[in-house]
């Protein structure tokens, strides 16, 4: 028999059993004996008698996988080669040293799109838009992306050779010598002044040091007199370790304040979390930004400060998962991360979008509609509901991305300009500063082939379609066709035109990608907060305090 089957079987097997331990009912028990009986046998039959070799490792990742989507995404199978992923997912440590830069993959090349602050490559002088040609003696123009990764990863403090042909300068082909380093992803990756007194927090991810860092910025934020108000930024945070957002909440909250239960299959169980630190700012004005990619910690923190009435909630309703999960070990040095707890708010809240016990007969699982959630309320006596996410106190409608901008992104027309600029001009002015002013954007205009900018003109479809309907219903007359004749020059779509109608929503795109090659994603950042309709309305809210006094219902 093949030596790897059993040991994979017992993965299964524990999986299984891991679930099997808590079951409430004899039944259940005797339900999931019978199935593991029967999974064994299935399994001995084919590796003794199917007519070629199976393929264990395909088919065991195959049948947990499948087993596992039946209860909830989030509860995942790590093997042993797989825990280092989980490592990175927890402390943002990768568990291999690089050289520090992303790699897009394109046309069947792989390129530099964008070296991170402070690592190898950006050190070494990197820039966006590099073709990598050559890792040290492996040829590497037309691999793909994850192949020329593979080769960049190594041992931290050992040496690899990059070499890249640089668009837009003289000698193009540049060679560098990097030292690999181990790699670190920031949890807050920006924190400054805007708007001359707001402290502003980007929060990106809950990692084992995300408090410390969220603190560090806080006292920088204390020393400097200027800073009258905050504002949290967890758009697109998909959340991360429950406790430390529990610190987090430490820094705005009275000690000793509950924040959070967590509740099991067995209720006896029930945990509470409360703050247990003096908060720096337990009464400074404070907005927290969410979006529909705010998840998990990023409810908990967002939900607590709302139900407790500390800060007011601006942008759109958040992704609602309200689902803890705990890390089990398995033979063979692997990990089951499992779904243990529903965690609820202060106020008693679920904010959980999906019930993955309930679901339809195709398996899908719906979102529960808002009719029939269930009505909170906060400290305050606000209305607050469960069962779909937090809904933010002041709602911003994002500004749909309009067709032409849509392809000048994905057509990298953008991104092939910014390598262009960045590569023929030395600096430009600092990222709050920098503009896309009326010489830059006719530049970029001349570069464009505009012949080859494909992008759907909806002037030209709707009259399309006008003249289909016409014809069909029989009102395509003589007289008819005459008028549509003299109406569609008039209205059709013209590039320049449209270059010129969009310039504010394309500059903003075309500012924020020049600065990321000078100044990396922060750079990238502050060009987009300038802009910030989330960001502006709760600077404006912070800035007024009988409206932010109104919004939190502290106003009789």
């Amino acid at each position: 028999m093949n030596k790897t089957l059993p040991i994979l079987f017992l993965s299964v097997l524990s999986v299984l059993t891991s679930f099997a331990q808590t079951t409430p009912s004899p039944s259940h028990d005797i339900s999931v004996s019978r199935n593991l009986t029967t999974f064994s046998s299935i399994v001995k039959e084919l590796e003794m008698n199917y007519v070629d070799t199976i393929r264990p490792q395909e088919a065991f990742g195959a049948a947990i996988e499948a087993f596992l989507s039946t209860v909830d995404p989030y509860t995942e199978y790590y093997s042993s080669d797989d825990r280092n992923e989980l490592t990175k997912i927890t402390t943002g440590q990768y568990d291999y040293g690089g050289i520090g830069s992303y790699i897009m993959q394109r046309d069947g090349h792989s390129y530099i799109s964008g070296p991170m602050e402070g690592a190898p490559a950006a050190k070494a002088g990197l820039r966006s838009g590099d073709w990598i040609i050559q890792v040290d003696t492996t040829d590497t123009s037309n691999m793909t992306s994850a192949e020329v990764s593979a080769l960049l990863r190594g041992l931290a403090g050992t040496p690899v050779k990059v070499t890249v042909n640089r668009p837009f300068v003289t000698d193009s082909i540049i060679n560098f010598d990097i030292v690999r380093a181990k790699l670190t992803d920031p949890s807050v990756p920006y924190w400054g002044v805007v708007n001359g007194n707001t402290g502003y927090i980007r929060l990106t991810q809950f990692l084992a040091d995300s408090g410390g860092d969220v603190y560090e910025a806080l006292q920088a934020f204390k020393a400097n007199p200027d800073v009258t108000q905050i504002v949290l930024d967890l758009r697109g945070n998909g959340g991360g370790l429950l406790e430390q957002a529990v610190d987090i909440l430490g820094n705005f909250l009275p000690k000793g304040t509950e924040v959070l239960r967590t509740r099991g299959r067995d209720k006896s169980l029930e945990k509470v979390y409360k703050t247990t630190k003096r908060p720096i700012y337990p009464d400074i004005p404070l907005a927290v930004l969410i979006d529909g990619a705010s998840a998990s910690a990023s409810e908990i923190t967002a939900g607590a400060l709302q139900d407790l009435d500390r800060a007011v909630l601006v942008g759109s309703r958040s992704f609602g998962k309200g689902l803890v999960q705990s890390t089990r070990p398995l033979p063979f040095d692997g990990l089951l991360k499992v779904t243990v707890a529903k965690y609820y708010t202060p106020s008693g809240r679920l904010i959980q979008a999906l019930d993955y016990s309930r679901r339809n007969a195709d398996g899908s699982v719906a979102r529960t509609p808002d009719s029939l959630t269930n009505v909170y309320h906060t400290l305050h006596g606000r209305e607050v509901r469960d069962g779909g996410g937090l809904t933010p106190d002041i709602n911003i409608e994002w500004d749909r991305v309009s067709p032409i901008l849509y392809n000048l992104v994905g057509d990298n027309r953008i991104f092939d300009f910014a390598t262009r600029y960045a590569n023929t001009h030395d600096t430009i002015p600092g990222p709050w500063e920098f503009e896309v002013d009326e010489a830059l954007f006719t530049e970029f205009k001349e570069t464009l082939n505009k012949e080859t900018l494909q992008y759907d003109k909806v002037m030209d479809q709707l009259l399309k379609q006008l003249r289909e309907a016409a014809q069909m219903e029989g009102y395509l007359t003589e007289e008819a066709e005459q008028a549509m004749n003299t109406l569609t020059p008039l209205l059709t779509n013209d590039v320049n035109q449209d270059l010129d109608n969009k310039r504010e929503e394309i500059s903003e795109y075309l500012g924020a990608e020049i600065a990321s090659r000078y100044y990396y994603e922060n750079g990238r950042l502050i060009q987009s907060l300038k802009k910030d309709k989330a960001l502006k309305e709760a600077i404006d809210i912070l800035s007024n305090p009988k409206r932010l006094e109104s919004i939190l219902g502290k106003n009789p």
